[in-house]
C-alpha cells in the first residue's frame, strides 16, 4: 500500500500563527479515540490540550496501533485487573503510544527544557517517568515504579490517537529529522523496543538465534539481529508473507511451524544442541513452550511479548534441565536516538511493515485490521485541518 506524505504546512511562521489563534480559544475541540473500558472505545470531540510550564502540545502526524492496544481493547487482565489485582489502565484515557508529531505550542520554558523548536518534528518515549522513585533516580527510568505510559493513564499520560497531544515535563522527547519518511517516523517506537530486546539477547558472532514471531516488532528485531551478524538467524511465523519479509530483512532460515518441523530444522543446524538465543515475540503461550523446547542448555531466552492470558510451562526446564538465562525486555530505554540514526542511515526500514493507514474517524476498522493477520502495522492519522 502506498503510504502518503504529510500535507500540513509546519513552517515556523505557519505554526506560530496557528498557535496564536488556538490560544485565544482554550476549549478548541479536537477528535480523539477515548478508552472508557474493555471494548468501550469511542471517537469523541474533546477540548484540545494547552501547554503549561515545561509542557508541549504536538499536532499528531500518525499513531500506530500496537498489539497491546488491541489486547487492552479486548479486556486482557494485565490491563484491567482481576483475581485481586487492580486495573492498571486509568480510564477514560486517550489511547495510543506509538505517535509522533510537530510542536505547535510550548509552555513557559518548554523549548529550552526539551531542547526543541517550534514546528519541529518530535517523538516522546512511551513512558512518562516520575523522576523520583529508585528506578528513575538510578537511570532505570523505563522501570519507573509509578509507570505512567502514554495511552493508558488519563490526564497524566493521554495518548496519541488524537489530533493533538500534551507532552508533560518529565517525558523524554527526541527530535526526528524531516528526511525520515512518514512510515519510518511512525516506526521509531517499535524499532526502539526491538533494539532493546535484541541487546538483551547479547548476541555473539557464533550464535544461532531463533526469533519467534514476525509481526511488527519481530520484523524490526529481525533487522536489528541481522546487524549483529550472528552465525544463523532463524525466524518462525505462520504467515508466509511475513516470513518473506523476514528473509528480505536478513533471516538466513524461515520456518512455518504449520508446515515444517521447527525442532528438526533447528537441531539440524546446531548439531542437535538447539539454538543459543531464543527471542519470544509471538504474544501467545505456544511461543513460550516452543522456545523452551528449541533452546540449548545454558541458552539465553528473551521474553518481550505482552500476553492476553496466563502462560503455563514446565518451570523445571529453566533450572533443573537446562539452566537457562531468562531475560525480560520492556520498552526501548536509551534506544530512540539509535533507532532514529539507523533509519536516517538506511540500515533499517519500515517498508513492507507499515501496510495500512486510516483516518482517525475510521478507528474501528483500523483496530479490526490491526488485530488480524491481514495487516502488519496499521497507522491512524488525523484528518488534515
Amino acid at each position: 500500500m502506498q503510504i502518503s506524505q504529510e500535507p500540513t504546512d509546519f513552517s515556523p511562521n505557519n505554526v506560530l500563527c496557528k498557535v496564536k489563534n488556538a490560544m485565544k480559544v482554550t476549549s478548541n475541540p479536537m477528535q480523539a479515540v477515548v478508552c472508557h473500558g474493555p471494548k468501550d472505545y469511542r471517537l469523541e470531540r474533546i477540548a484540545r490540550p494547552t501547554a503549561g510550564t515545561n509542557e508541549l502540545v504536538i499536532r499528531i502526524s500518525a499513531c500506530g496501533i500496537c498489539a497491546s492496544d488491541c489486547k487492552c481493547h479486548s479486556g486482557a487482565a494485565m490491563f484491567w485487573g482481576g483475581n485481586g489485582q487492580p486495573a492498571w489502565v486509568k480510564a477514560p484515557v486517550i489511547a495510543g503510544h506509538e505517535f509522533y508529531g510537530h510542536v505547535v505550542e510550548a509552555g513557559a520554558g518548554a523549548l529550552e527544557h526539551f531542547g526543541v523548536a517550534m514546528g519541529e518534528r518530535v517523538i516522546a518515549e512511551q513512558i512518562v517517568p516520575c523522576n523520583r522513585c529508585r528506578y528513575c533516580t538510578t537511570g532505570k527510568y523505563w522501570m519507573c515504579e509509578v509507570h505512567n505510559i502514554f495511552g493508558f493513564q488519563r490526564e497524566v499520560a493521554d495518548g496519541g490517537m488524537a489530533d493533538y497531544m500534551l507532552i508533560p515535563p518529565t517525558a523524554r522527547v527526541h527530535s526526528i529529522p524531516e528526511s525520515l519518511s512518514l512510515g519510518d517516523a511512525a516506526m521509531i517506537e517499535p524499532m526502539s523496543c526491538a533494539i532493546h530486546a535484541v541487546n538483551r539477547a547479547d548476541i555473539q558472532l557464533d550464535d544461532v538465534v531463533v526469533l519467534a514471531g514476525a509481526g511488527p516488532l519481530g520484523l524490526c528485531m529481525a533487522q536489528i539481529a541481522h546487524l549483529k551478524t550472528p552465525r544463523k538467524l532463524i525466524v518462525i511465523d505462520m504467515v508466509p508473507e511475513r516470513l518473506a519479509l523476514a528473509n528480505a530483512f536478513g533471516a538466513d532460515v524461515t520456518i512455518n511451524p504449520r508446515e515444517q518441523d521447527a525442532k528438526a530444522i533447528v537441531h539440524g543446524l546446531t548439531g542437535g544442541y538447539g539454538c543459543d538465543v531464543y527471542i519470544e515475540t509471538t504474544g501467545v503461550s505456544a511461543g513460550v513452550g516452543q522456545g523452551l523446547d528449541l533452546i540449548r542448555k545454558l541458552g539465553r531466552f528473551v521474553e518481550f511479548s505482552v500476553f492476553g492470558s496466563d502462560t503455563s510451562v514446565d518451570w523445571s526446564i529453566i533450572g533443573d534441565r537446562k539452566e537457562l538465562d531468562v531475560r525480560g525486555a520492556h520498552l526501548g530505554p536509551y534506544c530512540y536516538p539509535v533507532a532514529i540514526d539507523l533509519f536516517a542511515r538506511g540500515l533499517v526500514t519500515s517498508r513492507g511493515i507499515v501496510t495500512h493507514e486510516f483516518p482517525l474517524s475510521d478507528w474501528e476498522n483500523a483496530f479490526a485490521i490491526a488485530n488480524s493477520t491481514d495487516s502488519i502495522k496499521v497507522l491512524l492519522k488525523p484528518e488534515a485541518e
